[in-house]
């Protein structure tokens, strides 16, 4: 692998888990609104999104599951293993992408929350001086952008419609805030990432966030909970919320239960 060190190497693919099973995640989420959205233009756009974030996160987990491979000991890997045969704890999602659908206000309102956090953080990536990550990050950006110009319109949209899509897009937002920490908390890993020149700098996805959640809370009307408030954290180090467990039962039943099934 190029300009990463070997000692990097399992940072890499840790950080690389974290990327793909955050849009695997989310993407199972929206594939959840099948049949069920409030309009059928809306049932194509977000499983449009979600069919989005399947590619990219078969594309990290894809150079995981290469990095992985090559190291030996766990023997041949590959994106849908990762996908498919993993238990929760193994899983290094944002706890925010795994919380239930609730509503077509929390539904967007976790999304554009995330991609307020995404948007940024591949546009860093893309920069990265590993050729493979800035390849993948530069063409999930061109998804990215449309994901964030689109769920943030919603937000502006409920926030600032009737009473009753502000108080639910209000409650939304409050409801999932207590996740957003995990956006702009940093580890070792992130540090690790950060040395080698892949991660963008900390303080600055931070304030690229926080400045773009501001700004369209306040078009939308709607009151920002403090950015220093308690939260829920653990995913990227596999502890997680009960929702996880479920949704893996249900995404991976198939391919657990017929181990040697291929597609013809």
């Amino acid at each position: 692998m190029q300009n990463v060190s070997q000692t990097s190497q399992p940072a890499l693919v840790e950080y690389l888990l974290r990327l793909g099973d955050n849009a695997l995640i989310l993407g199972q989420r929206h594939a959840e609104w099948c049949g069920h959205a409030p309009a059928l233009e809306e049932e194509m756009g977000l499983l449009n999104v979600g069919l989005d974030l399947f590619g990219q996160a078969r594309h990290w987990l894809g150079y995981a599951a290469e990095l992985i491979s090559a190291e030996g000991g766990q023997g041949e890997v590959d994106a849908d293993h990762l996908a498919f045969r993993r238990d929760a704890q193994d899983f290094r999602n944002l706890l925010i992408v795994e919380q239930p659908n609730d509503d077509f206000a929390v539904t967007l309102g976790r999304q554009f929350l995330f991609d307020a956090w995404h948007y940024h953080l591949l546009t860093g990536l893309v920069e990265a001086k590993d050729p493979r990550v800035a390849e993948i990050a530069a063409k999930s950006l061109k998804e990215a952008t449309y994901h964030l110009r689109r769920s943030a319109e919603w937000v502006r949209r409920l926030g600032d419609g009737t009473e009753e899509s502000h108080a639910r897009m209000q409650r939304a937002i409050e409801l999932l805030w207590r996740f957003t920490g995990e956006l702009t908390e940093f580890d070792a890993v992130d540090e690790a990432m950060r040395e080698v020149g892949i991660a963008p700098d900390p303080e600055a996805l931070t304030a690229s966030w926080r400045a773009t959640v501001e700004q369209v809370l306040d078009e939308a009307t709607l009151a920002r909970p403090p950015f220093d408030a308690w939260m829920y954290r653990g995913g990227k180090q596999g502890h997680h919320t009960e929702h996880l467990g479920f949704l893996l039962a249900e995404m991976q039943a198939l391919p657990r239960a017929y181990p040697d099934a291929t597609v013809w």
